[in-house]
């Protein structure tokens, strides 16, 4: 009898985290940082061009360099027509400006083309996976900018996947240590309870930047190290405090 072919290289046999282990975490987050408040909404194409200018800097940065555009330019009609170089200026403060600008420049003028109008009101309509589908489509938008905008936005149980909750998601074990930002959202996004998608992504983000930092992250401070798979090889080889 010949044996079972063997499994493609590409199908992943890692056992997915479970509902239970994800609560037990977001609990203790919580009962350390507080009580969770929801960012204030604001409109779709604010969000989409706000969390395209927090990529690589702070949340201060951004927030100067989102309030220093639409100081420049008070409609997103002036954005779009307005020479690349002002643009780039009025965001400075939120770094990579020459990249950004350009980038943000290009969407609003794709979605001028599609909608008629710099107006994106016909996502609420949609349902999430087009939503998703939609905003990936823009030039320079990936998983996590589409997923911003589907929970601060739009009000959906969506699980951005940034940098700060990729690093603690990998330290804890919920995703293998070479998945890519898109490969965890795909895999770990789904994995997530609904209701604790918004709640759970803050949580681990003030986690990431003040516990579990790239660099000697806090370990022995750390209210989840005995739910994590790599807080004790971290401090036995030193990199971690």
């Amino acid at each position: 009898m010949s044996s079972a072919p063997a499994a493609p290289r590409h199908v992943n046999n890692r056992k997915m985290v479970s509902a239970r282990r994800i609560r037990a975490v977001h609990r203790r987050l919580r009962k350390r940082q507080g009580h969770f408040e929801p960012k204030p909404e604001q409109p779709a194409i604010d969000e989409l061009v706000s969390t395209l200018l927090s990529q690589h800097t702070s949340d201060t940065n951004t927030a100067r360099a989102f309030a220093g555009l639409k100081t420049r330019f008070p409609t997103w009609e002036e954005v779009r027509d307005a020479p690349t170089i002002e643009v780039a200026d009025a965001i400075r403060a939120g770094g990579l400006a020459d990249q950004k600008a350009p980038r943000i420049q290009a969407i609003l003028t794709e979605i001028e083309r599609r909608e008629g109008a710099l107006d994106l009101s016909c996502l609420h309509g949609l349902p999430d996976q087009e939503v998703d589908g939609y905003l990936c489509s823009l030039p320079g938008v990936g998983p996590k900018t589409a997923a911003c905008v589907l929970v601060f936005s739009l009000g959906r149980n969506a699980f951005p996947i940034d940098t700060h909750v990729h690093r603690v998601a990998r330290r804890l074990g919920w995703i293998d240590d070479r998945a890519t930002a898109e490969t965890a959202s795909r895999e770990l996004g789904p994995a997530v309870p609904a209701e604790l998608r918004y709640s759970l992504h803050m949580a681990l983000i003030e986690h990431g930047r003040k516990i579990c930092k790239a660099r000697h992250p806090r370990c022995t401070q750390c209210v989840l190290f005995d739910l994590c798979d790599s807080g004790g090889r971290l401090l036995a080889s030193g990199d971690a405090i």
